[in-house]
């Protein structure tokens, strides 16, 4: 029991703060690595002298992040308009607030080229500065009478642009595969038939959440590399299950300051589009806790190969994998060998978290400590469904 709590006691005792990291970075003297290298120095001298070396060590992860958007605000038309339904390069966009307030949505599909270009795209398009279309329509009312609108617009001419996702940045997440006779097409893939192949995505040991998964750095208020730009940790994301290593992320960023290498519009084969962010998170190495965690491997982190051939909620679990052995190539599933690949950008993973290292070392971003950490007892709980019975009259 007593060497418990002095264990307890040692490995939560400071090292250093946010303010004297803070400070360093001012001074130009901080210490930062990506977490790659800070494993391998870790498997080199051990993690207790490596966490009085380093003050800081940058993730990074780039996949797929479909519960993504951006909020715009267009400014008023003359005479003034309340949109009640608009389009941006033929593709529909939400607008959930006031007369000129709309909400792209990442997976929505143009109406002239469905699963070709979507909301993704014209994200991409205007952080790039490229011109786009954008159609409304209204229903009228005596002080916004205007019924309709079409103008070409830039990100220049908007008054507000902000990414707002409210789920990104799995903790880890599942390998795909597929039993059935025939190819089918999923948001993890084409996956061939007979355990013809498999998928995984996530970055593993380069995976912001893994890296710190009792949230101790990560929290609401947690300046952030997203998009090629700073950004926030705004809150747990939807789906958040720090039970299961999935936890997740809601975002905030000026998508004005991004980069468009770092946010790309997708379209996956006969499943739809979606968009491809770069986010990447500082971890200060606060005490020995911290260090122990962000020196977690792939060989450590280990998820489950499902069967996207069954069509249900709970599909059956066919093994447990470590993000290793998905990164070499190939995965064994019922003594077969498979060809497996990642959905997710590895190498962009590594550039995100070495932009971040850049960043930090070069005084251009700062940490901050959250004002509340992320929930660690949430749990997701699948939709109530109810069977409602017609009365046959």
């Amino acid at each position: 029991m007593v060497k418990t709590l002095t264990s307890n006691y040692e490995l939560e005792k400071p090292i250093r703060t946010y303010e004297e990291i803070n400070e360093k970075i001012r001074k130009g003297d901080v210490v930062v690595l990506r977490a790659d290298e800070f494993k391998r120095l870790v498997k080199d001298k051990g993690v207790e002298a490596v966490a009085k070396e380093v003050d800081v060590v940058t993730t990074g992860t780039f996949g797929a992040m479909c519960s993504s958007g951006a909020v715009i605000n267009l400014g008023h038309s003359d005479p003034p308009i309340k949109i009640d339904k608009a389009w941006i390069n033929d593709v529909s966009v939400c607008h959930p607030g006031a007369a000129v307030d709309l909400y792209i949505g990442a997976t929505q599909m143009s109406e002239v080229k469905p699963f070709e270009y979507g909301g993704g795209h014209v994200i991409e398009d205007l952080i790039s500065g490229k011109e786009v279309e954008l159609k409304a329509t209204a229903y009228g009312t005596d002080c916004y009478p205007r019924t309709r609108l079409e103008t070409t617009l830039t990100k220049y001419d908007l008054n507000q642009f902000y990414m707002l996702n409210f789920r990104n940045a799995y903790q880890k997440y599942v390998c795909a595969t597929n039993s059935r006779d025939v190819t089918i097409y999923t948001y993890m893939g084409k996956l061939l038939p007979h355990y013809g192949n498999a998928t995984f995505s996530g970055a593993g040991e380069l995976n912001p959440l893994m890296n710190d998964p009792d949230y101790e750095t990560i929290g609401i208020g947690t300046r952030i590399f997203l998009g090629g730009a700073k950004g926030y940790v705004i809150g747990e994301g939807t789906q958040h299950d720090p039970g299961n290593q999935m936890g997740t992320l809601m975002v905030k960023g000026n998508c004005m300051d991004m980069d468009p290498k770092f946010v790309r519009g997708a379209a996956i084969t006969r499943y739809g589009t979606s968009i491809y962010v770069g986010l990447g998170i500082p971890m200060p190495i606060l005490n020995l806790k911290i260090a122990k965690s962000a020196a977690v491997t792939d060989e450590q982190i280990t998820v489950k190969i499902l069967d996207y051939g069954i069509p249900r909620r709970t599909r059956p679990i066919l093994r447990e994998v470590s993000y290793r052995e998905l990164k070499s190539g190939k995965v064994e599933i019922l003594g077969k060998t498979v060809k497996v690949s990642s959905l997710s950008s590895l190498k962009g993973a590594i550039e995100v978290a070495e932009t971040l290292k850049k960043w930090i070392e070069e005084g251009f971003f700062y940490l901050s400590k959250p004002v509340e950490n992320l929930p660690r007892g949430s749990v997701f709980k699948p939709m109530k469904e109810k069977a409602i019975m017609k009365r046959i009259v």
